[in-house]
Order: structure tokens, then sequence, then C-alpha cells
């Protein structure tokens, strides 16, 4: 059975590269079909892989595949599934098919449809890896491998008629972003690698198992700092974390529907799972000295990220700008060093995945409509004049908002209950938690605001516009299911993740 795992990644890879030697010759339609059985064989058989795998019972993988992959330097290709990668596997394998069925009637333009797809795959299958990887090289290379085809979805079938940072507009806004996007993550790949060989150097092992399990052991203090540092650092870029997240909303702006999808549901994730996965149980004296100012980052961003939704007019950025202040949440439920806090971000982690996703396919629909997605442009009255865009836009936005009973609350409900009594926060914790519920204020200010610009008004507010087809509602389903499901039973994904999180911490799983 551990070859299921293997399968989970080679599906859309193998796909994707068949795909881009088939090229212009293949039909889009045909293109689009073949893309989206890969992707339905690829949730398929990671949910069978969840089964078999049953993390809910134990810490340790159920399935894993360990063989080596380069011998003369103690590489093992080393995969694992365990509470806390398989929902992000589930959730990465039905973006992915989402987004390859979006394309059967969206077709974005700007260039070849196989080749997109190609991308959009390689992306998921990348980000497979990554959360199932169990050695640190094998973690790098697979976090890599997402950076190129992101690059290219932006860069290639990007929103020319888009607006990026300042006056810059069309093509240029499209370069301006794209570039942003892979020169900042590159960067940040550089640092996380100098962190990566750092431990592999001093502890003298990549596997993660074992470093995991040795919690430092062997790494003075001065070591796991400086690691800790370089990693937390590289990763924060994909997150982003304040100050680092800039790239975000020129990227998303200017992103296709599906790229923004991936983006904000898939991409993000991998910046916060690294910092549980690899940094939070490898160097774990080294994470917990640099928690305050984690924290601090985390509160800026949560602050500063729901202020500038206050103020901005571009419903892209808006929910751009409001996934920095949830990815803040996360950040601060990784510096409490709390069980509670811990659940609270991995809760979170996937709970903004399903709501983002769904907020950009609105969004999305709405923009090709309107040919704008400026608060202006979309106009008043969206309930009256497509009631069910209307409704799946209002789902989205009480829902990020933290309204009880919907996937946002539990998540940042635990990380303000596991940073009020964060020993490594010290003093500082109940100000952090303090600050953290006025984020959770701020974005139902925003929130509320896009609602009262947008859901309600005159009927007469707005141009008529076709409502949701069916493809968009059947594509926006799953996630419609996901925020109910998870809010009203968050027992669901808390019981997958419960005794890792206790596991990365340091105690009995």
């Amino acid at each position: 059975m551990s070859a299921l795992l293997v399968a989970v990644v080679a599906v859309p890879l193998l796909t994707a590269l068949g795909l881009l030697l088939a090229g212009r010759r293949l039909p889009d339609l045909v293109a689009a079909g073949v893309a989206t059985l890969a992707a339905a064989l690829t949730l398929e058989l990671a949910l069978w892989a969840v089964v078999e795998a049953r993390p809910w019972a134990s810490a340790a993988p159920a399935l894993v595949v360990d063989v080596p992959w380069v011998p003369a330097l103690g590489v093992r290709f080393h995969l694992g599934l365990d509470g806390v990668s398989a929902p992000l596997v589930v959730l990465t394998a039905l973006l992915g098919l989402l987004v390859c069925g979006y394309t059967l009637v969206v077709r974005p333009r700007g260039g070849s449809v196989p080749a997109l797809l190609a991308c959009l795959l390689t992306v998921v299958g990348g980000a497979l890896a990554t959360f199932l990887a169990r050695d640190l090289l094998v973690f790098f290379i697979a976090f890599e491998t997402v950076l190129v085809p992101m690059w290219f979805v932006v860069a290639r079938w990007g929103d020319a008629a888009g607006s990026g940072p300042g006056r810059l507009r069309g093509p240029a806004a499209r370069s301006d972003a794209a570039y942003r996007f892979v020169l900042y993550t590159a960067l940040g790949s550089a640092v996380m690698l100098l962190g990566i060989l750092l431990v592999a150097l001093r502890a003298g092992t990549t596997d993660l198992t074992d470093l995991a399990a040795a919690r430092g052991a062997g790494l003075d203090a001065g070591t796991q700092v400086a690691a800790a540092a370089l990693l937390l650092t590289g990763l924060a870029v994909k997150v982003p974390a304040w100050p680092l997240h800039t790239w975000l909303p020129p990227a998303h702006t200017i992103a296709p529907t599906v790229g923004s999808v991936l983006l904000a549901g898939v991409l993000l994730k991998m910046g916060t799972y690294g910092m549980v996965r690899v940094a939070v149980p490898v160097v774990p004296d080294g994470v917990a000295t640099l928690a305050p100012g984690l924290a601090a980052v985390g509160v800026v961003g949560i602050l500063w990220g729901g202020l500038a939704c206050l103020v901005e007019r571009d419903l892209k950025r808006l929910v751009a700008f409001s996934s920095v202040a949830h990815m803040g949440f996360v950040l601060v439920g990784i510096a409490s060093g709390t069980p509670q806090g811990l659940q609270g971000a991995l809760f979170a982690n996937v709970a903004h995945g399903v709501i983002a996703a769904l907020l950009f396919l609105v969004v999305g629909g709405l923009k090709d409509r309107h040919r704008t997605s400026d608060l202006a442009g979309i106009g008043s009255g969206l309930r009256d004049r497509a009631p069910r865009l209307g409704w799946l836009l209002a789902l989205g936005a009480v829902a990020g908002l933290g309204l009880p009973g919907l996937a946002g609350f539990w998540g940042e409900l635990l990380v303000i209950w596991g940073a009020w009594d964060a020993p490594v926060l010290g003093a500082a914790g109940p100000w952090v938690a303090a600050l953290a519920a006025l984020g959770a204020a701020l974005a139902a200010a925003y929130l509320l605001r896009v609602l009262r610009a947008v859901w309600h008004g005159p009927r007469s507010g707005g141009p008529a516009v076709p409502d949701a087809t069916g493809t968009e509602v059947a594509v926006t389903a799953p996630l419609v299911a996901l925020v109910l499901g998870l809010g009203l039973a968050p027992w669901l994904l808390l019981s997958l993740t419960a005794p890792v999180a206790s596991a990365l911490l340091g105690g009995a799983p």
C-alpha cells in the first residue's frame, strides 16, 4: 500500500509531462478532460491513502516509502503520511481537480491551454510531494518544483487588463507580478536551503523522522537559533509573512482564477507546513527563542492586512491582503508552542485554503462578467442580480470573518487561546492574544464592508450579469460543503491533527 504515496505524486506529474509534450496538437477540450481525469484519480488515490494510513489513530505514519536515492550523500526518497500532511494532501488534490474542471468551461486567455494545465498539475504534484516528504533535501526539491510553473501561470496567462502596483497596467503589470513572485520566493528558498544545510551538516542526517525524534539533540543552542532563523525567514516568504508579503497582492491580482486558487489554497500552505514539519520539531529550542519575534510578525500581519483591506477597492487584492492577515493567525499559533495554538494553526491553515479558494472562484467569476474586480465596477445588489454568485460571495465572506459555525472560526479561537497561556511568550502572551482578537474584529469590518458595497443595495446598482453557471456551482459545491462541515464538525480535522501535533511539540502522541 505504500506505493499509493508514489502514485499520488506521480499521476499529476506524469500527466503534466504528457500534456506538455503533446502541446497544441491536443485540442483544448481534450486536454482539459485528460487533466480533470488525472486530477480526479489523484484525489481518489489521496483519499485511499488517508484511509489506509489511519492518521487519527497514531502520530507515526502508517504509510511510508523509504528507499535510497543518493547513497553518496545519505539522501533517501522518504515519504510518509500522518495527521499533519493528510488534510493538506486531500485539500491539494481537491483543488487540483476543481481548477482542472474549471478549465473545461472557462478557458484562460493568453496561451496554450494544454501548457497551462501542465503547469497547474506540476504545481499540484510538487505540493503533494512537499507535504509527503520526510527527508530535508526531498522536501526542498519538491518545494522548489512549484516555483517555475507558477511563474509561467502568472506571466503567460495572467490578466493583461489587470493593474499592478503603482501605475503599471497590462503586460507590464503581468511581468512585474511574475518577477516579484519568482524573485521573492527564490530568495526565500536560498535562505531556507542554508538552514537545511546547517542542520544536515551538524546533525549528520537529512532524515526528518530521525531529526524530529532527536528534538535538537547534538545541535548546540547557537546552531539551533541560527538554523531556526534561516528556516523561519525562508519559509516566511512563502507564507507570506509581513513584511515579506509584497509579492502576493500583485500576483493574485494578475493571476488567472485557477492560478489564484492554487496560490492561496496550496502554495501559501507550503510555507506554514514547512515551519510545522521542519522547524518546530528539528530545532525546538531555536524556535522557542525566536517565538516572541515570530508572534510579533504574525500580529503585525493580522493588523496590517486588516487595515489594508479596510481601504482596498479591488476585490481580488482585498482577498489577497486578507490572506496576509489570516496567515498571521497561523504564525501566532505556531509561535505559541502550545497544543491548542498549534492545533489552531493547523486548522486555520486548512480553513483558509478552503475559504480563499471559494472566494477567488467567485471573484474570478465576477471579474469575467464585469471586466473588472473593482467594487464600484461590480456594483451593488448582487444578491438580486445574480443570487447564486451573491450567496457564494456572502458565505465566503462570513466564513472569512470567523462566524461561529463556519470553518474560519475554530482556528482563530484556538490560536487566541493558545497564545494567551503560551509559556514561550511570557507576559506578552495575553497582549498577543488580545491584538489577534482585534484583528478578527477588523476582518469582520472589512468583509461586511464588501457585502454592503456589493451584496446589498438596489438591484439597479450594477449591470445585469448572468448568474453562476452549472459548472461554477459544481466547482464551488465541495468548498461550500467543507466550509460548513469544518465549522459544524471541527473534530473531523482536529482528530486527525491531535496525535501528531502533540508529538511535534515533544509530548506523548
